[in-house]
């Protein structure tokens, strides 16, 4: 029997932020060794987050902050459970994030990508740019891609 399709839904109220929240800490904060006080941020009050569910439990998560006067869509925060993970489950935020994006206005996508993860992204059209930098102790890369 196959599983079924990840749905992703975007985070209406409080309880859906801190079930987003649960994750980025399981994720970024546990497993990375991210300090949470890094990992949640000023942006989290007014991005738009949303969750990604395996039936009824949220295996991953991610958020959209409008930039540039709205048109540049700046997503970040994407974080997949460990026992969903190789599922889809990231190409399923990532194209919700976008999809939101483009309803928002925004002409480009940009996000800073962990290097072990630039071909996950690269695969999804993205393009690096600009040099490795360091944000929270791991190194990333920005990565922009048309909407």
């Amino acid at each position: 029997m196959s599983r079924p399709a990840t749905v992703v839904r975007r985070v209406e109220d409080e309880a859906g932020r801190q079930r987003a929240y649960a994750i980025r800490t399981e994720v970024f904060v546990e497993e990375q060794a991210v300090p949470l006080e890094l990992e949640l941020d000023e942006h989290d009050p007014t991005a738009d987050h949303v969750l990604a569910y395996d039936g009824d439990e949220p295996v991953g998560t991610g958020r959209l902050v409008l930039e540039d006067g709205g048109g540049v869509a700046h997503l970040g925060r994407i974080a997949v459970r460990a026992g969903a993970r190789g599922r889809g489950v990231g190409v399923a935020l990532i194209t919700a994030l976008e999809q939101l994006g483009r309803e928002r206005g925004a002409g480009t996508s940009l996000l800073g990508a962990q290097v072990q993860a630039l071909g996950f992204y690269e695969r999804l059209g993205y393009v690096a740019e600009g040099p490795e930098f360091d944000d929270a102790g791991i190194a990333h890369r920005w990565m922009r891609k048309a909407l």
